[in-house]
């Protein structure tokens, strides 16, 4: 990491870090006072994002369906395959919890910071303990991506939005097996709301998976 003078503060984001057994400990012992920002989004529809991307560069991978279960007939999901896998939230944030208190750690609503991001980075300035520099004014909604996009509102500069890589449609995924997952991944974000005292709302989307949404 860089040198951090006085007064400023020094970000780094790796999305792997929170899935990465070793990645708790060797961060605490690098930097124990660090504060820790963690972007979730609905773990369902993670996965469906997650085998998207994959497909854009393997279009000959399995289909989402076939990955996701040992055995469809039994119902039995292949929770190893790493598309699912990251989205049990609970058992990576255990991990985290054995050298970081909650106080360290900023959870954002992938949710909320599509259809509120202004309200989002006022949470994420807040915790950093910086001035709410970043408000409304620095955002527009890309109705072709189906994401905000973050403008400089003192100048004309072309606004950033997110890369290629985002905004891709979605495949259609079968309606039993969005129901199936909702159904497995159920106790694990209950366990997740508990630990964070933060409710995301996920079991109320249950039907949005099943229609074209974007990545």
């Amino acid at each position: 990491m860089p040198s951090t003078l006085e007064g400023q503060i020094t970000m780094e984001k790796t999305p792997s870090y929170f899935v990465t057994n070793h990645a708790p400990k060797r961060i605490h012992s690098m930097a124990r006072d660090i504060k820790l920002i963690i972007v979730v989004r609905n773990p369902v529809t993670r996965a469906i994002s997650d085998y998207t991307q994959t497909l854009s560069k393997k279009p000959e991978i399995p289909t989402f369906e076939v990955l996701a279960f040992k055995n469809r007939t039994l119902g039995l999901i292949d929770a190893s395959w790493s598309a699912l896998r990251i989205g049990i939230y609970a058992l990576h944030l255990e991990s985290w919890m054995q050298y970081f208190p909650l106080s360290q750690m900023h959870f954002v609503s992938g949710e909320r910071l599509i259809v509120d991001p202004a309200g989002e980075m006022a949470k994420v300035q807040d915790f950093l303990g910086l001035k709410r520099i970043v408000t409304d004014k620095h955002f527009y909604f890309n109705k072709t991506k189906g994401f905000p996009c973050l403008k400089k509102p003192e100048d004309s500069s072309t606004p950033r939005c997110l890369g290629k890589s985002k905004g891709r449609t979605h495949p259609k995924i079968d309606t039993d097996v969005i129901r199936r997952l909702h159904k497995f991944y159920k106790p694990f974000n209950m366990m997740f709301y508990q630990m964070t005292g933060q409710n995301f709302e996920w079991e109320l989307e249950e039907d949005s998976e099943s229609r074209g949404s974007q990545d």
